[in-house]
């Protein structure tokens, strides 16, 4: 494996919901080999293995957004330099919170989940979330998908085989209330929430959002919407779609392509020079 190279930025990947560091293990081993310091963070609680959260999925049910962007917040600030942030789905909200914080010299989200304020939800994410928030009880505990729901959530471009696979040795369960609190009754409720941020804020790192063309979970329309709500600010902002991709686009055949376009983009438009 190759050492750091001095004068490249850090880099910080954050996984998502139903997901542990695990999921970025190609990832990080690939931008290694180029040389950057590459950092993978978990959430509180989410330290232990998959396996054994499967077990005892209760010590991630209460699990809290506030702490865990606290958390994400000082593993970034305790870097030497700003580094580059990338978060895939619910770590794409992470992402642009800390972002909101004036953290990053450049920031890539890849199939985001948003913040407050998103109101758009197709169909597609609609089923794909419906496993969780049909029982209301699912707000008080950790909850995971099935293999059929999983496939058709995270891995539809995938054959089943592939998916399952993937399911065996990535899935964990999530804390339901961040999907009840985050994923959709956020937008109603009265008062900023605790995923608010400032879309408009001019001081804060490029931002680009990766999507998939064929994700269910959170589809191009959640994405640009996302985007859009950044048309005031004049800090960058760009969007990239892969079209023939999943919600699984960082660990499907090809994620290469999608590890290459991030790193390029954010090397270029890193507010910290590069050397």
């Amino acid at each position: 494996m190759s050492e750091p190279t001095t004068n490249a930025p850090p880099i910080v990947l954050i996984h998502g919901l139903w997901m542990t560091a695990r999921s970025w293990d190609r990832w990080a081993q690939y931008y290694r080999a180029k040389g950057y310091e590459v950092v993978v963070p978990t959430y509180p609680g989410f330290e232990i293995e998959v396996e054994a959260l499967r077990e005892k999925p209760e010590i991630i049910a209460t699990a809290s957004v506030p702490e865990t962007l606290d958390h994400l917040s000082d593993v970034v600030e305790s870097l030497d330099r700003p580094p580059i942030i990338m978060g895939h789905s619910f770590g794409g909200t992470f992402t642009q919170l800390l972002v909101n914080r004036g953290l990053g010299a450049a920031a890539v989200t890849i199939d985001s989940a948003p913040p407050e304020g998103v109101r758009v939800n197709p169909p597609s994410q609609i089923k794909s979330l419906f496993p969780i928030l049909a029982n209301p009880a699912n707000r008080h505990r950790a909850v995971g998908f099935t293999k059929e729901q999983f496939h058709y959530a995270f891995a539809n471009t995938c054959s089943r085989e592939e998916s399952d696979a993937a399911y065996d040795r990535l899935h964990i369960p999530a804390p339901g209330s961040w999907v009840w609190a985050y994923g959709l009754i956020a937008n109603w409720k009265p008062g900023h929430q605790e995923t608010w941020v400032d879309y408009d804020l001019d001081d804060r790192a490029p931002l680009l959002f990766i999507m998939g063309g064929k994700d269910h979970l959170m589809p191009p329309s959640v994405i640009r919407s996302n985007a859009k709500k950044y048309r005031n600010s004049e800090a960058l902002t760009e969007t990239y779609e892969f079209p023939d991709r999943s919600h699984f686009t960082g660990v499907e055949p090809g994620w290469e392509q999608v590890a290459d376009y991030a790193l390029e983009w954010a090397t270029s438009h890193a507010r910290t020079p590069q050397g």
